[in-house]
């Protein structure tokens, strides 16, 4: 089991606070790391790659410090956003490059290897500065790949991808993850965060606001009403049930014709598609629901949460 272990870990560059006091641990699988800009994800994956050192606090892989820990390095592959890269190499020449400096025994049998697990052979022997940014984006992937690491760290890869090239890189974190490695990556796009990472890692303004999967995130953040979205065969019957038993803060009838939550345009006919329902008390409220649709012969279609979503939970811890 390969573990990150950040320790109360600090960096700053001279009076400016970069990553403030951040304790968070990364085991295997993948991990998503998500922070508005400038909120410390850069910072924190050049700590855990051992590029950069800890102002305060340790860093560890598996109990050992990673700051000038060549071995552990020999463990560890980097993709950085930025695009350091030699353009007057070829694709095959820059993973060959990376390979002899791992000293593997067969760099070029490694070499091979990595570009065809991104699927690069195919271009190899063009130079770098004919690649679009996500062929360049997919080099550095295979370089980070080319000594077979456990734990591999990306800092925005799929910047510059492609619809077809995000999904592929997508399947193979997923499958990387799924054989054991210990996989981190920080990207700004959540539905990509949201469809591959087992956990996220939540940066904000430097410091570590939240980790784990997002639902059980959202659950913890009682200062904030849940909501949900409830269809029955009598919705305007169910919300005064609601708020005559004071079994939530709020409850929005929201129209299906456009015209405003309640709003019906025909008088005689209840356009209502479904209850927003703020609860303030989700317990109480999951056991008053449907013991009032029993009471008043209400049946229920739909009961789900509205604001359980990675976008929205990270939208909140933003906010804070």
């Amino acid at each position: 089991m390969t573990t990150i272990i950040l320790d109360n870990v600090s960096r700053w560059f001279g009076n400016v606070v970069a990553v403030n006091d951040v304790t968070m641990s990364v085991g295997p699988g993948v991990t998503g790391l998500l922070g508005p800009n400038g909120a410390g994800k850069s910072t924190v994956i050049n700590m855990m790659a051992g590029f950069l050192a800890p102002s305060a606090g340790t860093v560890t892989l598996d109990g050992q410090p990673v700051w000038r820990h060549e071995a552990i390095y020999r463990g560890i592959g980097l993709v950085p956003e930025r695009e350091a890269m030699y353009d007057t190499v070829t694709g095959w020449q820059f993973a060959l490059a990376n390979a002899k400096l791992h000293r593997l025994p067969h760099p070029a049998a490694a070499a091979r290897r990595a570009l065809d697990t991104v699927r690069m052979t195919d271009v190899k022997d063009r130079g770098i500065a004919t690649y679009s940014k996500g062929m360049k984006q997919r080099i550095k992937i295979a370089t980070a790949l080319v000594h077979d690491p456990q734990v591999l760290l990306l800092d925005e890869p799929f910047n510059g991808m492609d619809p077809r090239q995000r999904i592929e890189l997508m399947d193979l974190l997923h499958t990387m993850g799924g054989d054991g490695r210990t996989i981190l990556f920080s990207s700004h796009i959540l539905e990509e965060v949201e469809q591959i990472a087992g956990d996220i890692q939540v940066m904000v303004a430097g410091r570590h606001a939240a980790s784990g999967d997002f639902r059980h995130i959202r659950r913890l953040m009682t200062e904030r009403p849940h909501q949900y979205r409830v269809r029955s065969d009598n919705d305007r019957a169910l919300a005064s049930a609601i708020m005559a038993e004071q079994s939530a803060s709020g409850v929005e009838l929201v129209s299906g014709n456009g015209a405003g939550p309640g709003h019906s345009t025909t008088g005689a006919r209840d356009t209502t598609v479904a209850l927003h329902v703020q609860a303030t008390d989700v317990s109480q409220f999951v056991r008053a629901l449907p013991r009032l649709a029993a009471r008043h012969g209400i049946r229920l279609y739909e009961v789900s949460p509205a604001d359980e979503s990675l976008e929205r939970v990270f939208s909140y811890l933003v906010a804070r």
